[in-house]
């Protein structure tokens, strides 16, 4: 076997160094050795457990279509970021930096989003909702949510008074008063004063969700729906939305389940 190469460098305050390098052919045989290793280790090498807690490994939640789901994590420990949330540079506006709290509206994050979900799963009066709009709904969203887009709030997107008291009505729980029709909720949304047309004692609690931090679809709903008089002790908030679910890993369902 030839041998290895030496040569030496020039000394430098009496320290003489003396630097062997590998033979080429040495080389090349220890390089494919290590990648040898490194692929074997890598195929038998075991995901180790990613929970959502210590003791809690999924929750089982129902989606709109009645179907179980159960929501964990990604067990992959080499799993990476959907690519549609990997962006760390949107353009602002329109995409800037929400604020941690919308008025009187609480914030909520992951474990509390879970909780919600279970509990709409067990019939109380919980309602999940993806704020976003189609396009982004049908690429996945979280088990459970019913998606009511911002635009069917907001007359200014071309929401219609009708449309709205129907999900008013229908969707979230809300009492019409006795006689109010689409001219008194009009009225009454733009005095700013809804008490006399809408009846929110049996309104459900509304957990609203969009695509992140950066994200202004749900904030809007929240919004609108303050206006037109919605307690704030009956919304929530999941500020960090899909985003913040992608991040870690956590199970979703294309946008029709």
């Amino acid at each position: 076997m030839p041998p290895a190469h030496t040569r030496r460098i020039q000394k430098t305050a009496n320290l003489e160094i003396t630097v062997k390098t590998m033979h080429p052919w040495r080389l090349a045989t220890t390089a494919a050795a290590l990648v040898l290793w490194t692929t074997l280790h890598a195929a038998t090498e075991p995901d180790y457990p990613v929970g959502i807690t210590a003791d809690t490994m999924s929750v089982t939640v129902r989606t709109a279509n009645g179907r179980e789901v159960e929501i964990m994590r990604n067990q992959d420990n080499s799993a990476t970021i959907d690519p549609d949330f990997a962006k760390t540079s949107r353009p602002c506006p329109p995409f800037c930096i929400q604020p941690d709290r919308i008025g009187e509206v609480e914030s909520i994050f992951e474990n509390a989003m879970l909780e919600y979900l279970v509990r709409q799963g067990s019939g109380e009066d919980v309602l999940v909702i993806d704020s976003r709009t189609p396009g982004w709904v049908v690429r996945g969203t979280i088990p459970g949510a019913t998606n009511i887009p911002w635009t069917r709030l907001n007359p200014k997107q071309g929401a219609t008074t009708a449309g709205i008291i129907d999900i008013m009505t229908n969707r979230f729980g809300v009492k019409l008063a006795e006689g109010a029709g689409e001219i008194e909720v009009d009225e009454a949304v733009v005095a700013g004063d809804t008490s006399s047309v809408f009846d929110f004692s049996a309104a459900k609690t509304l957990v609203m969700f969009c695509n992140g931090p950066w994200c202004g679809q749900s904030p809007a709903n929240i919004r609108q729906l303050l206006k037109m008089g919605y307690p704030a002790e009956k919304l929530k908030w999941y500020r960090g939305g899909m985003q913040a679910w992608h991040v870690l890993g956590l199970t979703t369902v294309p946008g029709d389940e």
